[in-house]
């Protein structure tokens, strides 16, 4: 009898640290990410992903273009490096062929960047890789180098003063949009950048939504959630985190934890 009281008194003890352990870990894991192991990359609606060595990408071959590109930001990325431009050239790696650079000649727009080449100047092979054909989209130069670029600016400043950031950006592709060049690449009449700085033991969040057209007004005005995007583009940005923190982080429209 008493061996048995022991043995009853033993599994309630197993039982009882278990749980303590399973609640702990479980709110330690919504609390808190970390990057080693974990796949950060978005749902993509054509199963075309393309994984270079410093960014990857969901190519879109009916628009011609990546419906994202994804990479992180950290704080050691950040060089000066003196740089060459060298030639657009087509995606090795995407099997329905990347669009060609010579569909943007004479077509009025800039062959924009979606990870920008100033985020990879670290190694000359980083930097070589923005420049395939799969990396660009059609973007009107005054936006291009005004707004887009303050944002890419201030999301290298943002990896500086919080370490590491993962982005997501790409154009809005939808039905009837305005088509360049003999291979009709698709001009996006908006675009969207989505932040993670998963940094601290607290993730948070910041996206942004623009109108294809230059504008002066500050980059808050231009913050959305992550949902509003997912709704637009039916992409899932995040669906590896935890279901608390993702949906806590893809409905937020907040930027008191985002120095502008």
């Amino acid at each position: 009898m008493r061996n048995r009281t022991a043995i009853y008194s033993i599994l309630t003890l197993i039982i009882a640290v278990g749980l303590f352990l399973y609640q702990n870990y479980s709110q330690k894991n919504i609390q808190s990410i970390t990057i080693d192991g974990f796949n950060y990359l978005p749902t993509s609606t054509t199963g075309q992903i393309i994984q270079h060595e410093n960014y990857s990408l969901s190519y879109n071959e009916l628009y011609e273009q990546a419906e994202w590109v994804a990479w992180e930001l950290n704080k050691s990325h950040l060089t000066y490096d003196d740089r060459r431009r060298p030639y657009f050239i087509n995606d090795p790696k995407v099997l329905t062929q990347s669009a060609n650079y010579k569909n943007f000649k004479g077509s009025g727009y800039d062959r924009g960047h979606l990870c920008p080449a100033g985020d990879r100047r670290f190694s000359l092979d980083a930097y070589n890789e923005t420049f395939y054909t799969s990396n660009i989209t059609p973007q009107k130069n005054d936006f291009n180098a005004g707004i887009w670029n303050r944002l890419e600016m201030k999301t290298r400043q943002w990896a500086k003063k919080y370490n590491q950031l993962y982005i997501v950006t790409g154009g809005v592709l939808t039905k009837d949009l305005k088509t360049i060049g003999y291979e009709d690449v698709a001009v996006p009449n908006y675009f969207y950048k989505v932040i993670l700085d998963y940094s601290s033991t607290k993730p948070k969040a910041i996206a942004f939504l623009f109108p294809h057209k230059e504008s002066n007004k500050s980059l808050k005005n231009f913050v959305v959630s992550i949902d509003e995007i997912e709704q637009l583009t039916t992409i899932d940005f995040f669906p590896n985190l935890p279901d608390e923190l993702e949906n806590r982080l893809e409905s937020s429209v907040t930027t008191n934890n985002w120095k502008f």
